[in-house]
């Protein structure tokens, strides 16, 4: 059975039955709000919504498919399809073990017949507006998230959309990329950015610390070696560069590179050529090379430290990561971001974190950036019991380096007289300036700006001896 019930409602929702019985009343009260059809099979459904967007469905799932259960598994099925249709379901029967059942399905309103179906098109029309509501808010977060996150890197601010906007350049090109900042600002996830963005995302990618390789190691790791080259290489063995053949090499901490390594980098960089240790013949290599440091790369080279030539054939294009404290309103997306990922992958509710605690954030220096905070997000998510992060949760040396701490010190959790405060700071300054006009009343008027007889009923108020 399949009739199309066209109401003048832009809503389309299938009524999915067999019992002919109940299509008066849907046409009575469904079609004249919503755009019905009326089915009554597994492929006319899946048909339909490879033609037409379907908003809702109503299944009747006793007479349907058969079965309760045949048509409960449809819905299932239906829900991962498509998790915005709105689903609702009735029987005849008043089983809570089926009605149990239809909710874990995905069914959002349940129905006993006889159905009020004047209360039913209120339903609709209610779940409908609703999922558009959902729907839009979602869309509206997709948005804002395009706008806030490239990859894996997360911020909006002027400094990381700078970032994006190189990335977004540079990508699909074989340009040699400096990556440059502070340690713990994100310079891997931005060479992993180039790569996932480019024409090479397919190929391998290489990640070698060179600051974690002992100097007796580094050379083998890089250039591999031959069996017997040195003591303990008991075979053959490709080295990293040689490992990123047709992909990308990033190599972090370049800087820490000795002289002599800095000479055959750059014969590799300058022949496209490598050889392992104890090999006598060079292997052929296409591989783009990305570098990374938080040193000064320029001072090491006045001082001797680094190869001028190689120096230039690194920084063909230089991305500057700006620290985490410079980058304006990017804390409380990073916060958000990392709370979302770290709640979520120990199975803990999702925790919020309170303006006041998320201040004393935003006025940290966080000399480790963005590792350092997503280190402490970390901790918080997993230790902290309640739902809500406070002011008191948070590290000790973050409260005495925040601004936000020193207001906290000058009103103490158990509060202050406002008055005893108040007079303190006048004694103080009635006593300051009479001591720079040697007690005399009439010139520490007016050095504070107020009339002569108030500055006496001061001295008065709080016994204050001066001259006259």
């Amino acid at each position: 059975m399949t009739e199309a019930l066209i109401g003048q409602g832009a809503h389309r929702i299938v009524v999915l039955t067999s019992d002919e019985a109940i299509l008066p009343e849907v046409q009575d009260w469904l079609a004249s709000t919503f755009h019905i059809t009326v089915l009554n099979s597994r492929e006319e459904m899946l048909s339909l919504l490879e033609q037409v967007p379907i908003e809702a469905l109503v299944a009747d799932v006793d007479t349907s498919l058969g079965s309760t259960e045949k048509c409960l598994a449809f819905i299932e099925e239906l829900r991962r399809l498509n998790p915005d249709l709105v689903l609702m379901g009735f029987t005849r029967a008043g089983s809570k073990a089926v009605r149990r059942r239809a909710l874990s399905v995905g069914i959002e309103d349940w129905f006993v017949t006889p159905i009020d179906f004047q209360q039913l098109q209120v339903a609709l029309q209610s779940a409908l507006e609703n999922r558009r509501r959902e729907v839009e808010k979602r869309l509206l977060q997709q948005e804002a998230s395009s706008r806030t996150s490239f990859c894996d890197l997360i911020g909006g601010s002027d400094q990381i959309r700078l970032v994006y906007d190189a990335i977004s350049r540079i990508a699909d090109s074989n340009a040699t990329v400096l990556i440059r900042g502070e340690s713990g600002t994100g310079k891997e996830l931005v060479a992993r950015a180039i790569v996932m963005t480019g024409n090479r995302q397919e190929k391998p990618f290489i990640s070698v610390n060179c600051a974690a390789l002992p100097e007796t190691l580094i050379e083998a790791e890089l250039f591999g070696h031959e069996k017997g080259s040195f003591t303990g290489a008991h075979e053959s063995r490709s080295g990293h560069i040689e490992q990123a053949h047709g992909g990308t090499l990033f190599l972090d901490e370049i800087g820490t590179l000795g002289l002599a390594l800095q000479s055959k980098l750059l014969r590799v960089l300058e022949q496209r050529t490598v050889q392992r240790i104890g090999a006598k013949t060079s292997k052929k290599i296409d591989f783009r090379l990305l570098t990374a440091t938080n040193e000064d790369l320029e001072e090491a080279v006045n001082a001797g430290r680094f190869r001028e030539d190689l120096y230039y054939r690194i920084n063909v294009v230089p991305i500057f990561l700006a620290p985490l404290r410079e980058r304006i309103g990017d804390i409380v997306l990073l916060v958000d971001h990392f709370l979302h990922l770290y709640c979520g992958a120990n199975n803990v509710p999702l925790k919020q974190i309170d303006p006041e605690a998320l201040e004393i954030l935003e006025d940290y220096a966080w000399p480790g950036n963005v590792r350092e905070l997503e280190n402490l997000i970390q901790r918080l998510a997993l230790m902290v019991s309640g739902q809500v992060i406070t002011a008191k949760h948070l590290p000790q040396q973050i409260l005495y380096a925040s601004a936000s701490k020193q207001e906290s010190l000058l009103i103490p959790e158990e509060g202050i007289s406002f008055d005893e405060e108040i007079a303190r700071i006048e004694v103080a300054y009635l006593q300051a300036a009479l001591r720079r006009t040697q007690g005399r009343k009439a010139e520490a008027a007016r050095l504070l700006h107020i009339d002569p007889q108030k500055m006496k009923y001061l001295c008065r108020k709080y016994q204050i001896r001066a001259n006259n």
